[in-house]
């Protein structure tokens, strides 16, 4: 059984940065693509930025620029690096991974994180 856990989130000043992590849990799993999605209140989940096994990157416009996703495979840890954060980012943010072999997705159970203006 795979788990993922997500850390980092937090209270944080608007312009400052948080550093977001989700390692998987669950031996001989191995993702393809790892993301992070994130629900405001009252808001539908949005996909915020996607790391394909390859290297490929997709990032919402709305974070383009501030936002930096990595992976660490032999960890099956992603990660998101928040720079420039603002009010409209805070959010429950989840890590979401795609089983490679699978196809199967896996979500963890959230991470708060609040931008204070």
């Amino acid at each position: 059984q795979v788990q993922l856990v997500e850390t980092g989130g937090g209270l944080v000043q608007a312009g400052g940065s948080l550093r977001l992590s989700c390692a998987a849990s669950g031996s001989g799993f191995s993702f393809n693509a790892m993301g992070w999605y994130r629900q405001g209140s009252g808001k539908q989940r949005e996909l915020v930025a996607l790391l394909t096994r390859g290297g490929v990157t997709n990032y919402a416009d709305s974070v383009k620029g501030r936002f930096t996703i990595s992976r660490d495979n032999a960890k099956n840890t992603v990660y998101l690096q928040m720079n420039s954060l603002k009010p409209e980012d805070t959010a429950v943010y989840y890590c979401k991974a795609n089983s490679l072999y699978s196809g199967l997705p896996y979500w963890g159970q959230g991470t708060q994180v609040t931008v204070s203006s």
